[in-house]
């Protein structure tokens, strides 16, 4: 079988991630691959000076009533069981090699938009003219590559592509990329002037003259799989927010119409644990910190408070080691991550108390992410607030391997999470973690066996299950070192092998 899979990130290549989408696209080919399955991988050209490419075809492509000219490249990669390809066209690379653009509130997804529906026309024409040759799966990854399924349903240019097999992972139904059927530069008809669709099927539900890529993939393909078991049978529920519940996003009728059909999977993501494992200390940690806030420093005309604070803190920390348990947690800032730590507690926030009730056990907290100004203005005054917060605003993957190794409970308290790869990491390292259990947090982490979890109706029951569970863990740490460390060598000995994985892949979504 041959199976192509069709993204906007993949770890594989040189600076092409930014979220877990990308561990994905680099982990599951080569796993797919041990089980004896073709696997090609496509994602856009972004510019990056590193890769090695060989030409491998010219595309023709009908865009915006003009037939552009985008280039298929073969690139050169350490995993030759995996075909590696990238397509090259100036709407990829004119952004200085950034994957995703920050459009206006008013024009929301525009930039993206365009230059994903292009991609996705590409990708179309790639298939259909056997540039990767037999092609028998075509798996789409999130609302960047599901026009795919669009052109394929209502294009009269892909016959061949209308007798492939589509299969969609939706790894963030919260961005579905929504824009106009027509009237904006931005949209479905102004990319694809002639095309005939049925836009009852496609719409956004809340603005029917919308156009809604992450739906279409949902309706549209053979197979929809979503990244953990518990998260499938959250998005067949409607998100009631104020509640602080996020399930179907004003998707979950079409997630319930996808379950009916036999055609919705919730299969786990998995991790890597063959690697060589780098010993580390905290003093180094702070060395690489320090080297990093200089460079993040550099980028800047003015110094930020955020890294003049975090310097500070480093040499104070640095010359008094600390006394109590490490408490780290790696991440990009938004809601989705950090809800729960920025809701009211006792006039401050629930991370201060979080930190307060840390300092009663002597411990230190490490917070290493960037994302949402407001939140990283929030976590600066947290930082400030706490001489035992380290905030860390910017991000190195090194930095964050270390934590992994180095912190005695990884906070992961998301409002939501569809899979999660960082608590993944945590445990491999041998690191409990604190979770709200809900989707793949509630799935890989076992309370008071491998972690632990806390649950709540609504914002306050969540935030105050939160701080007591926390304030267990913190107990068992510095108290109970036999209870504790048998936690520690549960989550270290937790398995989410890539091969059993792939093998469900293959019995689940692609036969």
């Amino acid at each position: 079988m041959h199976i192509v899979m069709v993204a906007a990130e993949n770890d594989k290549l040189p600076n092409c991630k930014v979220g877990g989408v990308a561990d994905v696209v680099r982990d599951i080919p080569t796993a797919l691959s041990k089980l004896d399955q073709k696997v090609s991988v496509i994602v856009p050209d972004y510019g990056q000076v590193e890769l090695h490419r060989e030409f491998v075809a010219d595309i023709g492509v009908p865009y915006r009533q003009h037939l552009e000219t985008a280039t298929l490249w073969r690139v050169s990669s350490a995993d030759d069981s995996v075909t590696q390809y990238v397509i090259g066209h100036s709407l990829f690379s004119s952004h200085g090699g950034a994957i995703y653009c920050n459009d206006s509130g008013d024009r929301p997804f525009a930039t993206d938009a365009s230059k994903y529906a292009f991609f996705s026309a590409a990708v179309c024409e790639v298939i259909e003219h056997q540039l990767i040759p037999n092609a028998d799966v075509v798996h789409l990854h999130d609302w960047h590559a599901a026009t795919v399924a669009v052109l394929a349903k209502y294009s009269g240019r892909f016959n061949r592509l209308k007798q492939t097999k589509l299969v969609y992972t939706v790894h963030n139904l919260a961005l579905q990329g929504v824009r106009p059927f027509k009237g904006d530069g931005s949209s479905l008809e102004a990319w694809f002037p002639t095309l005939s669709y049925d836009g009852r099927y496609i719409c956004d539900h809340h603005a029917p003259h919308c156009y809604n890529p992450m739906r279409a993939g949902i309706v549209l393909c053979d197979k929809v799989h979503v990244v953990s078991p518990t998260y499938a049978q959250e998005v067949m529920r409607q998100s009631i927010p104020e509640e602080g519940f996020f399930g179907g996003e004003r998707l979950e009728i079409d997630m319930q119409h996808a379950a009916e059909k036999g055609k919705l999977h919730g299969i786990i993501n998995g991790c890597e644990y063959e690697r060589e494992v780098k010993p580390t200390s905290l003093s180094a940690f702070y060395l690489q910190a320090e080297a990093l806030l200089f460079q993040w420093m550099s980028k800047y005309g003015e110094l930020r408070t955020t890294y003049y604070l975090a310097h500070q803190r480093i040499l104070k920390w640095q010359s008094e080691p600390s006394e109590g348990p490490l408490v780290t947690s790696v991440g990009r800032l938004t809601d989705q991550k950090a809800l729960l730590l920025r809701q009211p507690y006792n006039s401050k926030l629930a991370l201060d108390e979080l930190a307060n009730r840390l300092a009663q056990h002597k411990g230190r907290m490490i917070i290493l992410g960037s994302g949402d100004g407001h939140l990283e203005y929030l976590f600066t005054q947290v930082m400030g607030r706490n001489p035992n917060v380290l905030f860390l605003n910017g991000y190195g993957n090194g930095l964050g391997d270390m934590l992994y190794q180095l912190g005695d409970l990884f906070l992961m308290p998301s409002s939501f999470e569809p899979c999660g790869i960082s608590q993944m990491l945590a445990m491999r390292d041998g690191q409990p973690c604190l979770v709200h259990q809900v989707g793949g947090l509630a799935d890989t982490v076992q309370h008071e066996v491998s972690g632990y979890c806390f649950a709540g109706n609504n914002f306050e029951e969540q935030v105050e299950n939160m701080l007591n569970v926390f304030s267990n863990a913190l107990h068992d740490c510095v108290e109970k070192p036999e209870k504790y460390n048998a936690i520690r060598s549960a989550a270290k000995s937790s398995r989410f092998a890539w091969g059993h994985v792939a093998k469900s892949y293959i019995d689940t979504l692609y036969h």
